[in-house]
Order: structure tokens, then sequence, then C-alpha cells
């Protein structure tokens, strides 16, 4: 048994250190996946703990499921709206853009390193892909933020890339080692690869939003290990179909990821903890691959090879995303962001596994070729941002959080807002701010002071303003607090919105851009019921305003509204005029043309 003590002992003096080296890679600009490889390296065979390891079989499995956790948890961090803007270049990029790779980076390996044309090819598929946990540690971890158009296209790249690579590794293998040969049997690999993959992805992931959300779990701590478990099935059940694996567990994360699942926040926290448990298990195990002394061998003909790979092949590939009106800064920016990492050692082992000729040569080639890229690209990537003016200022974080936690599934969201200098909202009390029925603020933190809200508090710019709020009334508070961009949407038709009755006439128009003609003072409540008068002041009772549509959902004491049912009217119902039976149209008016 004493062996497995030494191993534990030494697995958690690798972990404690491998954390450590993440906070020194933050201090001095480093990317932290070089530390972890460094730290793997030094503790190798020809490094100070002198632990020999060169069990390929085990660490091509090991590097497998590490590499899936990282897709996974990078999926359920990419937000669907971001996906959708970009996922035309990021496919095209993740596909034709892998071989243009492969293809330019394999014709130079060939000649480098005086091989054959499919040896040196093998090579340039095993470095032509962009390394999803390289580009996840250093986007989201390493201080680089970006524009969410430039920062979605990279991220979705890099995590839909490794099937095309995957594909031309294992193709090529195939017809070096003679099973199978060029022709329709290459391409149906691929089709394969990618359909069953994608397929698979989705429907597991869906299905796994419906278990999570019905299988009413007793300990709140086995919901992350129910969707960790799920992953795991996705991956496995697309394999053995013969689709892709990688593909298929990061669209289960995406599609997770943007659904309302139970213990929502518990289950991110656990898989990005484990994501990155897998990136310092996964590093540092490569590293103990490695032999430095046999890397010093091939230092000239891997540098050439790298130079090839960051100056000429990936500068070549990244100009298919001219048609997609990319900037220039912008396409120089992507062509720097070719990084390697740890799929492209991962297939190095490939060549070992099935006993290729030449295959220890191919593994630190690649190896090299990935410590150059991550050194020069990933070293230089803030300060590349920042001379090309592309880095933008990060994100306001929250002085503090809430959450709900509940192990049923809650109609709920907490959302926090930063209030922005020209925001609506900016300078007026929060009884003026015309928020919907069933929005409620919970905390204003303004610096590190928590202010309790109350209807004479006063929002301020800089503030982190945190509402607990249905749903539904999304699309309305984004009006009031959202970010430039979201408050020039249009809001969505044939929704109905809750309002209060005594929301103001005044407050609707300015937050809301919505066109009223009528007194700016008065309430909803006063208006409804001076249209409609006393004998028509009924729950159902519905009047038009120009493009949108009021309709009566409580009345309480006196006669008083209190809960309004606001509509916007589709085109074709406007064109109809819905509120010419009105009696009394003509005490307000109606708006000439609907609000755009």
């Amino acid at each position: 048994m004493f062996w497995i003590d030494t191993l534990l002992l030494i697995g958690g003096l690798l972990l404690l250190l491998g954390i450590a080296s993440s906070k020194f890679s933050a201090r001095v600009g480093v990317p932290v996946l070089v530390m972890f490889l460094t730290l793997g390296m030094l503790a190798g065979s020809e490094g100070v703990l002198g632990l020999a390891f060169d069990n390929y079989r085990l660490a091509h499995g090991i590097g497998t499921v590490a590499l899936a956790m990282i897709l996974f948890d990078g999926g359920l961090q990419s937000p669907w709206g971001a996906i959708r803007r970009v996922w035309k270049p990021s496919l095209l990029m993740a596909t034709l853009g892998v071989s243009v790779t492969a293809g330019v980076t394999g014709m130079a390996a060939a000649w480098i390193l005086e091989l054959s044309l499919l040896k040196g090819l093998l090579l340039g598929s095993i470095v032509g892909s962009t390394d999803a946990a390289a580009v996840f540690s250093i986007l989201r971890s390493g201080g680089v933020h970006l524009p969410q158009r430039l920062a979605a296209t990279l991220e979705v790249e890099s995590g839909s890339n490794d099937p095309m690579a995957i594909f031309l590794t294992v193709g090529l293998l195939e017809l070096l080692m003679g099973q199978m040969a060029w022709g329709p049997g290459l391409l149906l690999l691929l089709a394969v690869q990618i359909v069953a993959g994608a397929t698979v992805g989705v429907a597991a992931g869906f299905a796994a939003v419906g278990v999570v959300n019905r299988i009413n779990l007793d300990a709140s701590g086995l919901y992350p290990v129910l969707v960790t478990a799920c992953s795991l099935l996705t991956f496995g059940l697309a394999a053995s179909l013969g689709g892709s694996g990688f593909l298929a567990v990061y669209i289960a994360g995406i599609v997770m990821g943007n659904s309302r699942i139970v213990f929502r926040r518990g289950v991110f926290l656990f898989h990005d903890a484990v994501a990155w448990l897998s990136q310092i298990v996964l590093f540092v195990m490569l590293g103990l691959l490695s032999f430095p002394s046999r890397l010093w061998g091939i230092a000239g003909q891997g540098l050439l090879i790298a130079a090839v790979l960051i100056f000429v092949a990936r500068p070549v590939a990244t100009l298919m995303l001219w048609p997609f009106r990319y900037t220039g800064r912008e396409l120089l920016f992507v062509s720097w962001v070719g990084l390697k990492g740890a799929v492209p050692i991962t297939l190095a082992t490939f060549p070992l596994v099935v006993g290729l000729a030449n295959a220890d040569q191919l593994f630190d080639v690649v190896f090299f070729v990935v410590l150059v890229s991550a050194l020069i690209q990933g070293w230089t990537l803030p300060s590349m941002a920042r001379k090309l003016g592309l880095e933008t200022p990060p994100p306001s974080q929250p002085p503090v959080t809430l959450e709900i936690s509940s192990l049923r599934h809650v109609e709920g969201d907490i959302i926090d807002y930063l209030v922005d200098n020209d925001s609506p909202a900016a300078g007026r009390p929060v009884k003026r701010l015309a928020l919907p029925e069933g929005v409620v603020i919970a905390i204003i933190a303004r610096q590190q002071q928590i202010i309790p809200p109350h209807g004479d508090t006063r929002i301020e710019p800089g503030d982190h303003v945190i509402l607990v709020l249905r749903p539904d009334t999304r699309p309305l508070v984004n009006k009031i607090f959202g970010p430039r961009e979201r408050r020039g949407e249009e809001l969505p038709p044939s929704l109905e919105f809750p309002l209060r009755g005594s929301t103001r006439v005044g407050e609707l128009e300015k937050f809301y851009d919505i066109p009223m003609d009528a007194p700016a003072e008065h309430t909803l409540d006063q208006v409804l019921r001076e249209r409609l008068g006393p004998e028509r002041t009924v729950v159902g009772a519905r009047v038009c305003f120009g493009p949108i549509s009021l309709t009566i959902r409580k009345i309480g004491s006196q006669q008083a509204i209190q809960s309004v049912g606001m509509t916007i009217l589709p085109l074709d119902e406007l064109e109809l005029g819905p509120c010419e039976q009105e009696d009394s149209l003509q005490e307000y008016g109606r708006s000439v043309e609907p609000h755009s």
C-alpha cells in the first residue's frame, strides 16, 4: 500500500503546485497551460522528481476524459445569442480552416523533416486545430477582454474544430497503416463524425435537461454529479456510434447551459472546478510524457514548422473570414489566436499507440510546436489585443451575489444589472422606474456598501442593481437597466407584459419608448378608468393606445386598477385598427404611427 500513499502525496503536491502556478502565471502574464506543462516536465523522468511516465495508452484515456470535461464546461458557459451570431464563420474555420492549416503545415513539415507527404500531412493534421482548453483558459481566465462577436468566434471555433482534426488524423493514420484507401470511405468517416456527434449532442442535451428537472433528488450535491454523468454518457454514446464525442459533449453543454435547469448555479460552479482540475491534470500529465533532452534535438526543425504554422498556415486559413465583414484588425487577431495545446499533444499519442514508424519524432515535434505556440502566441495575446485596439474594459463584478437555491424548478431569475451613466434608471428613485409587476429590487450594491431599496432610494451610475423577476418580464427590465445595445431592441409582439396600475404614462413612454397620447403625470389606473368609464372598468376590458394594447387584469378596492397587461400589437392588427370599436377613443386621441 506504500505506493498508493506515495501516489496520493505526489498527486496532491502537483495539484497544489498547479493551482499556485496559475496564480503566478496571471501575475507574470505567462499562459497557464505553459506553467502546467513546465510543472509536468520538472516532475518528469528528466526533472527534479524523476517520475518516469511513458504509458501513452493511459495518457490517451486520461486526456480524452479531461478534454471532454473542458469542452462540456466551455459549452455550458457559451450563451446561445453569441453562438447564433457567429456560427457560420466559426464552423467554416472549424472545418475548411483546419484543413487549410493542416495542408500548408503538413507540406512544410514533410520537406523540413524529410518525411513522406502523408506523414507530413499527418503532423499538420495533429497541430491543425485551435485548442479549446488553451483558448478558454486565456480568454476567460487570462484577463483578455474582447468584443463579444470576436470572442464568440474564437470560442465556438476552438470548441467545434476537434472533429475535423481527429478525422484528418485518424484518416491519415488508417491510410498509412493500409487500413483504408482514398475515396468514399474517408468522406464517410468525416460525415459520421460530424453528423452523429452533433445529433447525439443535441438529443442528449435536451434529454439531460428533462431528466435534471424532473428527477427530484433530495440531495442538492447530486445534481452536478448527475449532469457530469449525462455528459460522459453523451460522449460515450456518440463515440460508440462512430461520431465525435468531443463535438457531442460541447453541443450538449451549449444546450444545457442555455436551458433552465434545477440548481443551475451549483452545476455551473461544480463544472468550472472540474474544468480547472482537468486542465491541471491534463497539462501536467502531458508534461510528464515529454523528454526535454529529445526536444533539444529537434528544436531547429520544430521552430521552422512552428513559424510556418503561426505566420503562414493560420493567416492563410483566416482569410476565409473576409466575406463575413470582420475588420482587418480582427482578422489579424484571429490569425494570431491559433493557439495549440492539449488536443495536438493528445492526438500525437495516436501514432505511438498504433506503432507507426517515426512516431516518437512526430510526438516530440508536436510537443515542441505546442510549447512555441503557447509561449509566443499565448504570452503576447493581451499586448496584441491592445495594439490592435480590440481590448475592451473588463465587465464590472458585483460586490455581492444572490442565488435561488431550490431542489425544484422555480420560475424566477436573479439578474445583476450594472447601471451606466446614460441608463434611463440612473438618477431616478425606485418608485419612478415603472418596474413590471412581479419584479423586485432585492439589493443595491454601491461600491462596498449594501443599500436596502426603498421607494425613495435613488439609483446612481455605477450601482449594481440585483433584481428578482419572472422570466417573462426580462425584456421590459432590460429596457430600464440593460446595456446600450439591448435597450434598442424592440419588445416582442403578442407577448403580454404585466404592469402595475400605479405606473405613470410618462414613465412608460420614457423607459419603454412607447408613445401614448395621454397626460404624462396620469397613472395607467387613471387613464383606463377615464377611458372606459365606471360601467366598463372590469377585468378583461381592453383599450389600445397606438401600438400597444392595455388589458385590465386585477381590480382592487374602490375600483382601483392594480394590474394591467400590456401587449405590443402586431402590424396586421394595427392595419385593421382593432381599437376602433372603443367608444371614447376621442378623449386622448390615437398615436399616428406605431413606434419603431
